[in-house]
Formats: C-alpha cells, sequence, structure tokens
C-alpha cells in the first residue's frame, strides 16, 4: 500500500486538491467500516500527500453519518504524521468575516450521536485533551494564509454541533456569550481521534456566512453563500498547498506520544479482538 506524510481532509465545497502530481487512488479497509471516499495519494509541494473528501466526491455523507473511526483509521494506515482539515463554518463574531479562515485552537462538543473514540468493547483508555489541536500544523495553515494573501486568524473556539439542521437563534446568542467564534459540524470528533492515534491534527475553518444570530441574517441568498463556498475553496486549496511546503520535516510536539499512557486495561485482560483491532494504534504499548 502507498504511504504518504500528510493528510488532507476536504470539507464542503473542496472534494479534490489541485496541484497534485504523480496521483493515484487508492481504497484503504478498516476494522471500523469503509472510509468517506478513495484517497487521492500524490505529491503537493515535494511531499507525500494523502487527500480525502470528507462528505464523499458529490457530498453524499451527511455529518452525523460520517465514519469518523475509519477515516483516521485509514490516514494512521497509510502512513500520515500530521493531518490538515478544512472546513465550512459560519461564524459567531462580526470580527470573522466570510471568506475569512479561523485555525481554532479549542473545541465546544454540542454534539450526541457520535462515536469519537478508537476505544472500548474491552480496551480502556483516555487521552489528554486540554490543548485538542496541534499548534505546528495550525501555526504552519496560519502562515500559509499569510503567503497567499488570505485573511486567516490563529486561535478561537469552534462549536461542534449536530445538524444537520443549523442552530436556532437562541442557540446561536447562547454560543456567542460563551465566547466562542465559529460553529461547524464536523471537526471534533476527527480532533479526538486524531489525538488517540497519535496523528498532529488542525483545523482551517472557512467561513462561508454569519449564522443566524446576527440581523439580517435571513436577506442572504443561499446563491451568495455558494459563491462564498467556492472562493473559500479556491482560497483554501491555495492556503494547503502553501501550509504544505512550510510543515517542519520532524515532528517534536507531544501529539507522537499521545497514547503513551492511555491505556489503563492490563494487558493480558484486554481482549485478543481488541488487541487485534487496534494494534496499528496501540500495539506498541500492550506490552
Amino acid at each position: 500500500m502507498a504511504q504518504a506524510e500528510i493528510g488532507i481532509i476536504g470539507g464542503s465545497g473542496l472534494y479534490s486538491m489541485p496541484g497534485f502530481t504523480n496521483a493515484d487512488e487508492e481504497r484503504v479497509e478498516t476494522p471500523f467500516g469503509e472510509p468517506s471516499d478513495a484517497f487521492v495519494l500524490g505529491e503537493l509541494e515535494g511531499r507525500e500527500v494523502a487527500f480525502l473528501a470528507r462528505h464523499g466526491r458529490g457530498h453524499r455523507i451527511l455529518p452525523s453519518e460520517l465514519n469518523f473511526r475509519a477515516n483516521i483509521y485509514a490516514f494512521k494506515k497509510l502512513g500520515v504524521e500530521r493531518i490538515i482539515s478544512v472546513s465550512a463554518v459560519g461564524s459567531l463574531k462580526e470580527e470573522h468575516k466570510p471568506t475569512d479562515f479561523v485555525m481554532p485552537d479549542q473545541f465546544i462538543d454540542r454534539t450526541c450521536h457520535r462515536v469519537s473514540t478508537f476505544f472500548g468493547e474491552g480496551i480502556v483508555g483516555h487521552v489528554a485533551f486540554g490543548d485538542p489541536v496541534c499548534a505546528t500544523v495550525a501555526e504552519a495553515a496560519a502562515e500559509a494564509c499569510a503567503t497567499v494573501g488570505v485573511v486567516g486568524k490563529l486561535g478561537g473556539t469552534y462549536v461542534c454541533m449536530e445538524g444537520p439542521q443549523f442552530s436556532t437563534r437562541a442557540e446561536s446568542n447562547l454560543y456567542r456569550s460563551w465566547g466562542a467564534d465559529v460553529i461547524g459540524m464536523t471537526n471534533l470528533q476527527e480532533a479526538k481521534l486524531a489525538r488517540e492515534a497519535e496523528i498532529c491534527y488542525a483545523t482551517i475553518a472557512m467561513i462561508t456566512d454569519y449564522d443566524c444570530w446576527r440581523e439580517g441574517h435571513d436577506a442572504v441568498t443561499i446563491e451568495e453563500i455558494v459563491r462564498v463556498l467556492h472562493q473559500n475553496a479556491e482560497n483554501a486549496a491555495q492556503v494547503v498547498k502553501a501550509a504544505v511546503a512550510a510543515m517542519p520535516s520532524e515532528r517534536k510536539c507531544a501529539c507522537a506520544s499521545a497514547a503513551k499512557y492511555a491505556v489503563l486495561t492490563q494487558p493480558d485482560a484486554i481482549p485478543a479482538a481488541a488487541k487485534e483491532r487496534l494494534a496499528l494504534l496501540f500495539g506498541k504499548y500492550f506490552g
């Protein structure tokens, strides 16, 4: 199986990655079922990269239907050490305008129907998640925004909601009272699973519109939102390309050993099926 160093998850509007060379498709089998789509592997800015369309090509999969475990496990199987995740979001602050990008460093979980851990079924583990994104990847993305001339803001809080409906106005104002910056439906589970898998992870949150809190929001047309979505996708392709080029070759962050002390279950008490299922992720810690 082909291998890659950097993973890219494309969100709404970004279903392919321009600039790939020597590109080929790879379908990856996992113990958790099928990923969202085939991975496109190739070279980007001289680095080995794997691209996955989060919602499938043609945008076929709801946020609540995403097989997050299969997606992250497959990146691990491909050898990926860092993931840049691109996602469309709504803004919860006046200062974050449509076409701006935000690289959040915190999350608030408002989901309720999702599996967001590899642990369970006979194996108990807990990873630290106080700082849920990799600062190295987030900083590379922010620097890339400056390089290509996109407004990029480093830091902020991403509210991850269940969806697929958007917020009520009461919910939107509640999140604003918490000081949150953007709202989306996908990135928190990716961040949790990437941390367990010891993969560096950061989000590029592309703002498409203001959430419904803002007066005049109802006057925004679908056509306008789609126009911004397409503009964001074009900008994101350039930002991701620059971020890949600027990414340090050596990992010095704590992400690479995040699960070192995570497994609490005694090795002789872990079911054989669990050991087999999770050998790729935690086998080196089973003893």
